[in-house]
């Protein structure tokens, strides 16, 4: 007899339906079989289910029991296949009872068809958390699904996709008697928090730094990638991890992708939905290519997918492996990032903002009016050139962070909130939006080719201070793309319909730092 229930996997961040069937076959002797390209935790599957039906109390299944997981086409990976595998066998055991018509107690029918079914098994019967709940659920919901059993650690999670009723399991038991009687559970409701009071970082608490916190803005106001340069203790570290304090707050659409991602590598809050906060990255400069992009034997996100709609801050950028840098380039074009593996081809979304911090050479001292640096000239343009040419051309701006005098340490008059800068910051993105409703963009670090032209319009005066600019600076092409739109984000927090003379000076002057970290 066969039993047919329904589950999910994930493949890259969206879930797939996947259809379990169960076979049992009378026979005296027990044997087990999985097929449907599972992998290791799959087929591991098997010796789980089998302790947790008979730690339950349910008795092993008899007979001889084959598992296929369709389409057979499809890598399974994961141990979320047990729950149904489990009852699947239940059911399918049922049947075979019925048919040598030795059941007694005549047991309600089992409405499969409208539920998925997801959960890892503990020898005792417990039904354990999954990761990608969020992923699953909202392909529960496309396949018409309309019932979602799923561990009761993961209730909250799954609870925050709308259009699918979510009953927590925390036993096997618990599974059984619900998935017989659906009546005798209720629908997981996600409890309703109010959104936390803003506290902790501030940008009121950063001393002195007019120049950095205007760079700071007006990358805030245009989605633009930013590199600062600084001693140590300068505060570069403390302007990157306000940055997320001054940015809009995410949009239902971007809190729902956002938290897709971070639902697959196990790292949402417990006990909440969605991500309210805009995702903040810092991996150290170890960080191997596969951690930062992307991959692994079962190929999950990377930290600059964990970054996707927030800030990827790179601390330290030239002590970080260049080959592992170079990988950044097409991602931070793209938008994506394409991760391939003998076990497959798997693209992550990565729409993220770079900020990144360096010394100014090796010791760090270089130009700071209180320590003395001892670096040699070949060692700073080594230290430097660890940061290649193209790299470079990616940041939009790029700007020195000096020593703060030990004057503004000691002023106790608080700087600019991040709530006053925040609301000059969300002006700009309204202009932008209302400029590119029509465009497949809504922020000014996007545009390119035409769009760019048509909406940065020079005079001739304008063009030619640009491209003496370009020409004295030694600046490649996409480097000029870049500085108009910077201009053009300078001009939208200045409320005005095009960039500006002065507006232009600006932009060329947080480029012109690039020549010095190319010497």
């Amino acid at each position: 007899m066969t039993a047919r229930l329904f589950s999910a996997t994930v493949q890259g961040i969206d879930g797939v339906e996947v259809e379990v069937e169960v076979d049992v076959r009378p026979g005296e002797e027990t044997r087990r079989f999985i097929v449907g390209l599972p992998d290791a935790a799959v087929r591991e599957s098997l010796q789980r289910v089998e302790s947790a039906l008979t730690n339950s109390g349910f008795g092993s299944v008899p007979g001889t029991m084959l598992v296929n997981l369709a389409p057979a086409d499809l890598k399974k990976q994961g141990p979320g296949f047990d729950l149904p595998i489990a009852l699947g066998g239940l059911l399918a055991a049922r049947a075979q009872t019925r048919a040598r018509g030795k059941e007694a107690p005549q047991e309600p029918e089992a409405d499969a068809a409208s539920w998925c079914i997801v959960g890892e098994l503990g020898l005792n019967g417990e039904v354990r958390p999954v990761r990608g709940i969020l992923s699953l659920a909202l392909e529960a919901r496309g396949r018409g699904r309309r019932r979602l059993m799923a561990p009761r650690a993961n209730a909250d999670e799954a609870a925050a996709v709308d259009g699918v009723e979510v009953y927590p399991v925390g036993t096997l038991r618990e599974a059984w008697q619900l998935l017989l009687s659906p009546e005798s559970g209720m629908p997981h409701r996600r409890a309703v928090r109010s959104a936390p009071a803003e506290a902790g970082a501030d940008f009121s608490e950063i001393k002195g730094q007019p120049f950095a916190r205007r760079a700071m803005e007006i990358a805030a106001a245009g989605l633009h990638n930013l590199l600062m340069c600084g001693s140590p203790g300068s505060g570069k570290s403390m302007l990157a991890r306000r940055l997320p304090t001054i940015l809009p707050p995410l949009t239902p659409d971007e809190a729902l992708e956002a938290s897709k991602i971070h639902s697959i590598c196990g790292l949402l809050p417990k006990g909440g939905g969605l991500l309210t906060e805009r995702p903040f990255r810092a991996p150290h400069h170890t960080i191997s290519d596969a951690g930062l992009m992307g991959g692994g034997s079962q190929i999950t996100p990377g930290e600059v997918s964990l970054a996707h709609h927030g800030v990827l801050f790179l601390d330290e950028l030239p002590e970080f492996r260049r080959q592992t840098l170079e990988t950044l380039r097409q991602p931070l074009e793209a938008g994506e990032a394409a991760i391939a593996r003998a076990s497959g081809s798997v693209t992550f979304p990565c729409r993220f903002m770079l900020a990144a911090a360096m010394n100014p050479c090796p010791c760090g001292y270089r130009g700071d009016p209180r320590h003395a640096c001892h670096c040699r000239p070949a060692d700073v343009a080594r230290y430097r050139r660890r940061i290649s040419g193209p790299l470079l051309d990616r940041f939009d701006l790029l700007f020195e962070v000096p020593a703060v005098p030990a004057a503004d340490l000691l002023e106790n008059r608080p700087g600019e909130s991040s709530a006053a800068i925040r609301g000059r910051v969300l002006e700009a993105r309204a202009r932008q939006e209302f400029r590119y409703r029509r465009e497949r963009f809504s922020c000014n670090a996007q545009l390119s080719g035409r769009a760019l032209r048509a909406h940065c319009p020079l005079d001739r005066a304008m063009t030619s201070l640009l491209l003496d600019a370009v020409e004295s600076l030694s600046l490649s092409a996409r480097a000029f793309d870049r500085i108009l739109r910077v201009a053009r984000t300078i001009a939208d927090l200045a409320g005005r319909e095009r960039p500006a003379e002065g507006d232009l000076y600006e932009a060329i002057q947080f480029r012109s730092f690039e020549v010095q970290l190319r010497l």
